[in-house]
């Protein structure tokens, strides 16, 4: 084992990769499970944040320009752990490493990170998303994993999120509540600027920057075909159902971040023999 970023990975299950400023973590679904598992068994350290890393993610998260202020995370009291959603920066890991890393996106792992969280026995909250969504999906979570109970739901309004009064509220609403996992889905880049600036104050010991993974759980939104998505046509999609909402991100935002995700370095890479210390 070693520590990457304050984060408990297995060294043979990882590697990094560098866009701008972006820190990528290469990893195996498994490896992202165990190191949720100790970090939920580990009561009182520093909050672990998940978070996927994805071509929306290079726009607000790399390089300055005059339209998006280059926000930064991962300079505080939170350990990140950002996961390769994007099939471009999947496809330009496996080149530079020779290694066929999986994508990882937080709509395929919330099942599993939740069936984790059942068998420790540990309680979950959801951040983000409307009421009527929070209603079927406390039904569905209640179905699919009995274990979990009291599950607790906020749906703020982005005018909230965006307060920093209101929004340190929120932190201390869901310390109150004892919650150890939170699903943060607030969309890009503002679940990641709240965890960032509010996280450490909620009392959880995991977040998820997961966006849309709870309304893809509640039914409240639809994945593009699995073939679709083998084949990186998952923009398409969701272009195609969501035009007026996407099409900005994809056909103007996206360009630049793809040809910023070309400019990828590898850190630390397991194939060449190093493992992350």
């Amino acid at each position: 084992m070693s520590t990457h970023g304050g984060v408990m990975l297995d060294d043979r299950a990882v590697a990094t990769m560098m866009i701008d400023a972006v820190r990528v973590d290469m990893c195996t679904e498994s490896a992202v499970l165990e190191c949720i598992r100790r970090q939920l068994n580990h009561v009182g350290g520093r909050m672990l944040a998940v978070g996927s890393a994805n071509l929306d993610h290079l726009h607000h998260f790399t390089a300055r320009s005059a339209d998006r202020p280059g926000y930064v995370v991962g300079d505080g009291d939170v350990d990140w752990l950002l996961l390769a959603d994007g099939v471009p920066i999947v496809r330009r890991a496996r080149k530079l490493t020779g290694v066929r890393w999986p994508r990882l996106t937080g709509a395929d792992l919330l099942v599993p990170i939740l069936a984790v969280v059942e068998q420790q026995g540990a309680t979950v909250g959801f951040l983000g998303g409307q009421a009527p969504m929070h209603e079927v999906l406390e039904h569905e979570i209640a179905v699919r994993f009995p274990g979990l109970s009291g599950v607790r739901c906020w749906a703020p309004a982005r005018a909230e999120i965006d307060d920093p009064t209101r929004a340190a509220a929120l932190a201390t609403l869901v310390r109150e509540a004892g919650i150890d996992l939170l699903v943060v889905g607030l969309g890009k880049p503002r679940q990641e600027l709240w965890i960032d600036r509010h996280g450490v104050n909620c009392g959880a010991s995991v977040a998820l920057a997961f966006g849309a993974s709870a309304d893809f759980l509640a039914g409240a939104a639809s994945r593009a075909p699995k073939p679709m998505q083998s084949f990186g046509l998952e923009w398409l999609y969701r272009l195609a159902t969501e035009p007026r909402r996407m099409a900005n991100r994809y056909l103007v935002q996206g360009p630049p971040a793809w040809w910023t995700a070309r400019g990828a370095r590898v850190m630390d890479d397991p194939s060449m023999g190093r493992v992350l210390s």
